[in-house]
């Protein structure tokens, strides 16, 4: 029976076991030819379901050339006309029954709702907390208009990325990113140009969760110390006296109406020799939590793998549901709180339409951002027909979302007595440490945070190091060099520049120039010249795309 079972014709090489070549892994019909049996039944769909004629005699000649040789042996390896289709493939065992293969592709295929939420659930990140100070500084109604209109042209700008792997004809695109593509068609240049522009976005990420992180942490802290020393620090904080207190933390003291309690707001806020002063002295927002940080996540950077930490990425979804629930009951708390002022300012009140609109796009074009992923995401939908009418709902979702979360936030802020002008980078500041559903908020954004910001180091290092050094973890000095230098920028940041609004629209203004404007257009003029269909009004409307960001790039330095 062993004999029976060995090749007539064996290679010296062929080191495989049977048990090996007889494998699932062994299924590839190119690299290591299937090993077959003669079956009896195929076990399909349809229990007990007999081989046809046709299966039999392909079983019979695969069976036969397996005899002839060793699979290490590619002399007398069967020919590929003869090798099944992968969808034929079957595992056949020694009782006569075969069980068929799915290809892994067929495995892993989601349905249209789960890759619309998958994309929702990509985009939603920290951008949404800046979403109301972006539509302050625009004002009201420009905003939402900004909103609606740069997210339809990210939409745009995301559809050409995703159909540009197939307008290449004469390559196999089935397993190409988007700097794949850009290599294709701007060679050594685009590729690493296009490496550099999605290292901004992905570093700048990972400085904003820093920032965020210090901030998160301090006020969870700050709340279980109050809490345990009974301590109420309503009377320090410039802000309203209802229930739901809402606070400003950096008044604007120049106005009539708010000199005085601004003062008492500044004085209240620094530094005395009460008991708490020590705790104040090691517990700083600034100072000494940004460092703390280090100890706890430095050495979560120089993991091989990050599989661990992205079984929690559902925290996410979590943490953007409960932030949806505070801000629905915060408003219903709080009332509507608007006036229409359409280009001038009042004590209270924001213009309609102000000149600062750009930083609000520099915000929408990192929240929107999702071009260097979604040619991933895209290649596990189940109908790919749907492609383009799936990432059209996930954009209109995101999009809702933003309307959502911006629009109550700034309808709401109670003005007066507080002024529009108070509202924060992150709304969550304009909430008292001592807010309950605010400090569950913040709790649930750290622990997501802390398990998503080694996933993103993780990827900084694969795309930075597999670029230079041809491996993803080269060695640990590598690897600890690069982290200590993406630690101290967001140490750095957190101290002395903790402004997450404007560290997001500076990098997504800068790797939204690249990889949403600029090279999604021109890949798209270049390749409808070379197939004869360029008019004129394309060339000038993505002409235009390429300017607008970099309008948007030289306008952030100048707000």
């Amino acid at each position: 029976m062993e004999n029976d079972c060995r090749p007539l014709l064996s290679s010296e090489q062929a080191g495989e076991s049977f048990s090996h070549r007889g494998s699932t892994d062994s299924l590839d019909s190119r690299a290591k030819r299937p090993f077959y049996v003669e079956p009896r039944n195929i076990v399909d769909d349809e229990p007990q379901e007999r081989v046809s004629a046709e299966a039999a005699i392909l079983n019979s000649r695969v069976h036969y050339y397996s005899r002839l040789t060793g699979s290490s042996d590619r002399l007398l390896s069967p020919p590929n006309h003869v090798i099944p289709r992968t969808e034929e493939i079957y595992i056949y065992s020694p009782l006569g029954t075969a069980f068929k293969v799915s290809g892994k592709d067929h495995l892993t295929k989601n349905p249209s709702i789960i890759t619309i939420f998958a994309i929702w659930n990509t985009m939603m990140g920290t951008s949404i907390l800046s979403i109301p100070w972006g539509i302050k500084q625009a004002g009201f109604t420009l905003g939402i208009l900004i909103l609606i209109f740069t997210g339809l042209l990210m939409l745009y700008c995301c559809y050409i990325v995703l159909k540009s792997p197939k307008a290449i004809s004469c390559a196999d695109t089935s397993d190409w990113e988007f700097p794949d593509v850009c290599r294709y068609y701007f060679g050594k240049f685009g590729q690493w140009s296009s490496l550099v522009f999605s290292m901004v976005s992905l570093v700048g990420a990972m400085v904003v969760y820093w920032v965020l992180m210090s901030n998160f942490l301090y006020n969870t802290g700050q709340f279980i110390y109050n809490y345990a020393h009974n301590v109420n620090i309503s009377d320090s904080e410039f802000g309203t006296n209802d229930t739901d207190r809402v606070i400003c933390p950096h008044p604007n003291t120049d106005t009539e109406e708010n000199r005085t309690i601004g003062t008492h707001y500044i004085r209240a806020s620094g530094n005395d020799t009460s008991d708490g002063n020590s705790f104040e002295h090691w517990w700083s927002k600034t100072n000494t939590v940004p460092l703390f940080l280090v100890v706890l996540l430095l050495p979560l950077l120089c993991f091989r793998s990050a599989s661990f930490f992205a079984r929690f990425t559902f925290l996410g979804t979590i943490s953007v549901i409960y932030l949806i629930v505070l801000v629905t009951i915060k408003a219903f708390r709080l009332g509507l709180h608007l006036e229409f002022h359409w280009f001038d300012s009042t004590n209270f009140y924001v213009p309609e339409l102000r000149l600062l609109f750009p930083q609000l796009t520099g915000v929408l074009t990192l929240a929107f951002f999702i071009h260097n992923c979604i040619i991933t995401l895209m290649k596990n939908n189940k109908h790919q027909e749907n492609n383009v009418r799936d990432l059209s709902v996930a954009y209109l979702l995101v999009g809702l979302t933003y309307l959502y979360v911006g629009v109550l936030i700034f309808a709401t802020f109670p003005s007066p007595p507080l002024s529009k002008d108070c509202i924060e980078p992150n709304f969550l500041d304009n909430f008292s440490s001592g807010d309950v559903m605010v400090f569950v908020a913040r709790t649930f954004l750290l622990f997501q945070m802390i398990t998503v910001y080694p996933l993103l180091g993780y990827l900084v290092r694969v795309q930075m190091m597999g670029q230079i050094f041809g491996q993803h973890y080269p060695s640990f000095f590598h690897v600890l060099t690069l982290n200590i230098l993406i630690v101290g920028a967001g140490v750095l940041m957190a101290k002395f520049y903790p402004n997450i609004g404007s560290i997001i629209r500076f990098s997504g203004a800068t790797c939204g120039l690249a990889l949403v404007f600029v090279f999604p257009s021109l890949i798209h003029m270049i390749s409808l010249r070379r197939q004869g269909a360029l008019g004129w009004p394309s060339a000038v409307f993505h002409s235009f795309l390429i300017l607008l960001g970099m309008t948007n790039l030289v306008a952030q330095f100048f707000m």
